[in-house]
């Protein structure tokens, strides 16, 4: 990797993170569907993410399930840009500015979680926003009186009726979350990612885009799954169903997206 291409390795994180909200923003609508309306003694009630799915088609069409995808757009750019560039640029500072064949997880680790954790401030405020945003569909409890006019508007009444610490809530959390999460994401895709190379190297030497593309899917889904499967006990999650389904396509197009935006900008990957 060049000295002078760090610009790039951002550049590609934000191209990954735009991919991430096309793909995944349905499933995370209806996730957040099913949190508000199956836990409140009122509320409508889902039979599963299949029938929410089919409500909000029917009711709101195909950009209700992209409600509040404005500001994830957004948000998930800015957090994918500064992940993918600050994991790229830490490993690549830990391995001492040498690319090293093979993973090394005294690299790997520290510098996903390194990333996970600066991500997070971007993060929190982002993702309390377009949940906000996403409970007020048009079959919500919420009335017309109270609901956010923008991603915005919602950020800034709930500053002003909660402050600045508001905007932050579950910050620490957060934190927590992805730092541990993308040291396994990276740990996942990066081990995975060597060992289908070194299979598809050894068994041919006819090396297409089309094979990396296939084991970018792998990789990225993988490392996604490896990370929802931490979330808990099915139980104790209303919505995890969408979760997981989401997590496999949503990370293998970011990860496809990303490695495709490398090799178009010239990074030069390990």
């Amino acid at each position: 990797m060049g000295e002078n291409s760090g610009y790039k390795d951002y550049v590609a994180g934000l191209l990954a993170g735009v991919a991430t909200v096309a793909i995944g923003h349905p499933f995370d609508t209806v996730k957040v569907k099913l949190q508000k309306h199956n836990t409140e003694a009122h509320g409508v009630k889902y039979r599963s993410g299949l029938h929410c799915t089919s409500r909000i088609l029917k009711t709101e069409g195909v950009k209700g399930l992209y409600r509040g995808a404005t500001s994830s757009f957004v948000g998930v750019a800015f957090e994918s840009s500064l992940l993918f560039g600050i994991y790229s640029r830490t490993k690549l500072a830990l391995q001492g500015g040498v690319q090293i064949s093979g993973p090394q997880p005294q690299v790997i680790i520290p510098s996903a979680a390194y990333g996970g954790a600066i991500i997070s401030f971007v993060l929190c405020p982002s993702e309390l926003v377009k949940c906000r945003m996403q409970i007020q569909g048009t079959d919500s409890l919420v009335p017309k009186s109270s609901r956010y006019s923008s991603p915005l508007n919602c950020a800034v009444e709930t500053i002003k009726t909660e402050g600045v610490k508001g905007i932050f809530r579950g910050g620490c959390t957060t934190l927590l979350r992805e730092s541990i999460g993308n040291a396994v994401f990276f740990s996942v895709y990066e081990y995975v990612r060597y060992y289908m190379h070194s299979r598809v190297k050894a068994a041919s030497s006819n090396h297409s885009n089309l094979i990396d593309m296939g084991i970018g899917i792998m990789t990225g889904g993988l490392g996604g799954v490896a990370i929802y499967r931490r979330a808990g006990l099915k139980g104790c999650y209303t919505g995890l169903g969408p979760t997981l389904v989401r997590a496999f396509p949503a990370n293998a197009a970011a990860i496809v997206t990303w490695e495709l935006a490398m090799k178009i900008l010239g990074i030069k990957h390990d």
